[in-house]
């Protein structure tokens, strides 16, 4: 990366189930950008296990992974390394969805076919601090103005709080949460108090259905209407 960024990038993870396409992006940092280590995930789970005593320079994370719903995974690795800028590198890359992931967190937008200078450029802008997007992203405003606040309230959950929150939307039970957690009953009755306080909802299901108003489903649905 060039000398006089405000910051360099010497490492990176790479999280993305499609292995090709996470070969290809580790060549090009590697070989083409210069970075010494860069480490690979296929999925939400094992790139937090990354992250377990190793902290990368930047996150290139793909949204669509196979154990996460919607944006529930760039909240969850924005909360589990919030000083860590997170790139997303996504095939879904109309206006209204790169808007979404901001909003969600990201320090950045690429989209999966761009050549490997842009990958470049994007992260030289996230060295110094600045957001990037794509040259001909316009900022949208959502139609629905309720996902948009949805996102916001869960950008604010812990990790521990998001983790729950998504088995709670695979119908798990408290007593199956706090097994699956390692902690007790009564942690996870306190940790749903405080998300539903965040997510300003009155019960169990109305968190459910405020959670799913991020998922790509309802995005995919959104975007089909609009054309």
């Amino acid at each position: 990366m060039p000398e006089d960024m405000g910051r360099t990038f010497a490492s990176a993870l790479v999280v993305d189930d499609h292995p090709l396409f996470c070969k290809a992006l580790t060549m090009t940092l590697r070989a083409m950008l210069g970075f010494g280590e860069v480490r690979t995930a296929a999925n939400l789970a094992d790139s937090l296990g990354e992250l377990q005593g190793w902290a990368p320079d930047v996150i290139l994370l793909d949204l669509n992974l196979p154990d996460v719903q919607g944006f529930d995974g760039l909240v969850q690795m924005t909360q589990a390394t919030p000083e860590t800028p997170v790139l997303v590198v996504s095939s879904m890359s109309d206006a209204k969805f790169i808007t979404l992931a901001l909003q969600a967190g990201a320090n950045g937008f690429v989209p999966k076919h761009s050549e490997p200078d842009t990958i470049k450029e994007a992260l030289e802008a996230l060295a110094e601090g600045e957001i990037w997007t794509p040259p001909d992203y316009t900022p949208q405003t959502a139609n629905d103005a309720t996902t948009e606040e949805t996102l916001a309230r869960l950008s604010e959950l812990t990790l521990q709080q998001a983790r729950i929150l998504r088995l709670v939307c695979e119908g798990k039970l408290n007593k199956q949460i706090a097994w699956e957690l390692s902690i007790a009953e009564t942690t996870v009755k306190t940790h749903m108090t405080a998300i539903m306080r965040k997510l300003r909802v009155q019960s169990r299901t109305q968190a459910v259905l405020a959670a799913q108003q991020a998922n790509f489903a309802k995005l995919l649905h959104d975007s089909v209407d609009s054309e």
